[in-house]
């Protein structure tokens, strides 16, 4: 087997790895490029390869950073199948469509306000293309050998992180290369852990976090203490959150808060009609997480749900002390830009960054203390207080990928 990276390498997203067999020629992942302008436009470069050559995609997980190239590929003269967990395939019928959805509201958005160098400015792939790619997804169980042809085959094992993320196992002829994709965390309260790992000769393995520990302070005890600080001045906490995985788990931890009556019973606004879609899968993939059914349900009302615009626009107009959850999770788009707009000028709240901000997305300046945050072309002054925590990764830091690694029967020959 040939390997070629042509993502995820020197940055963390875009993952892509073209896998070429004797008699096969596969896409391990297929995502797209976020956070530097520079990254980005590599969405738009031809790949080095022939999509209408392509055997087959096959999936780790649904984040956009591996998915998200998909109907690009497909548009592209793909024609093969997208092997994936039945989750994944639930969720890239949710997550796709939207992504097409939002790159044609940019796109709109860049020619109403004019900040795009194109005339016009052009999605890179719309709503329909997504949903016409979605036909050639082929999902297939976990732990269960699949037959390419007679000699390669393919095996999906659980690797936690979100509902359906899978480690994929590709065999030829007696050699075996594992894809680690996404690595999830051994105690996070809502994802299982990682399956354990026989053998493989090589394997190819994030390492996002593979320079740190992660911070080992209790998630819930941080959100509590944030919120009782926030709403103590009259203010409210605004959240960007992934839509799949981040805002499953911050409603977790809003229950146990609610619960254990360490906070006030607020609202709590899940404003993501990708977010609620995908929160909505928790009781279809039971097998996919640790809560039991009276958990997940009680998790899953701790939050009002917001589908419409109109009632995101109401959420703003409301200036009572409240917690919203929004997509997208770098503020790259989405609801959380207006809530931005309203709630970032105004001391008395906080916007919250739970999650990983890659370096040049919008949710990144804040982190790192710039006082201006540019959206839809205008700058909005950043008075809020700012409070990144990374103590809710879902990715496995440096120990946990060594433990992972320490489970093989056998050391691989390349790692």
């Amino acid at each position: 087997m040939k390997l070629t990276f042509l993502g995820a390498a020197g940055t963390v997203t875009g993952s892509k790895y073209l896998v070429q067999t004797h008699d096969h020629q596969l896409l391990v992942d297929a995502g797209l490029f976020q956070g530097m302008k520079d990254d980005r436009e590599r969405n738009w470069a031809p790949p080095p390869f022939r999509p209408d050559q392509l055997d087959a995609v096959l999936l780790t997980h649904a984040h956009i950073d591996h998915s998200g190239y998909i109907p690009r590929l497909t548009t592209a003269g793909f024609s093969g199948p997208v092997h994936c967990s039945a989750a994944t395939f639930d969720l890239c019928r949710i997550m796709l469509p939207d992504s097409g959805y939002l790159q044609e509201e940019d796109a709109k958005d860049a020619n109403r306000y004019g900040y795009s160098k194109h005339h016009p400015a052009l999605p890179l792939y719309t709503e329909q293309d997504a949903r016409d790619a979605l036909k050639q997804f082929s999902p297939v169980p976990f732990g269960q050998p699949q037959a390419l042809s007679d000699e390669v085959r393919f095996t999906l094992h659980r690797a936690g992180h979100i509902l359906g993320a899978s480690f994929i196992r590709l065999e030829e002829a007696g050699t075996s290369i594992l894809f680690s994709g996404d690595i999830g965390r051994y105690h996070d309260p809502v994802t299982k852990p990682p399956a354990g790992i026989q053998d493989a000769d090589t394997i190819v393995i994030e390492s996002t976090y593979g320079d740190r520990l992660h911070d080992s302070t209790n998630p819930t005890d941080q959100i509590g203490e944030i919120i009782i600080r926030t709403i103590g001045r009259g203010g409210s906490v605004i959240i960007p959150a992934f839509a799949v995985g981040r805002a499953q788990a911050l409603p977790y931890h809003l229950y146990r808060l609610k619960t254990e009556q360490r906070i006030p019973d607020l609202p709590v606004y899940l404003d993501s009609p990708m977010a609620i879609n995908a929160t909505s899968l928790m009781h279809l993939h039971a097998n996919d997480h640790r809560l039991m059914p009276e958990e997940c349900a009680a998790m899953c009302a701790a939050a009002i749900y917001t589908a419409s615009a109109e009632d995101s626009r109401a959420i703003g107009q409301n200036i009572l002390p409240k917690v919203i959850i929004s997509a997208s999770g770098m503020a790259t788009g989405g609801r959380i830009l207006h809530h931005l707009k309203d709630c970032v000028g105004n001391p008395r709240n906080t916007i919250l960054l739970a999650g990983f901000q890659a370096a040049g997305t919008r949710g990144d300046r804040p982190a790192r203390g710039e006082k201006t945050l540019r959206i839809h072309g205008q700058d909005w002054p950043v008075k809020a207080e700012v409070v990144k925590i990374d103590s809710m990764s879902a990715h496995a830091d440096s120990g946990e990928l060594l433990r992972w690694l320490g489970g093989l029967s056998r050391p691989p020959r390349r790692v």
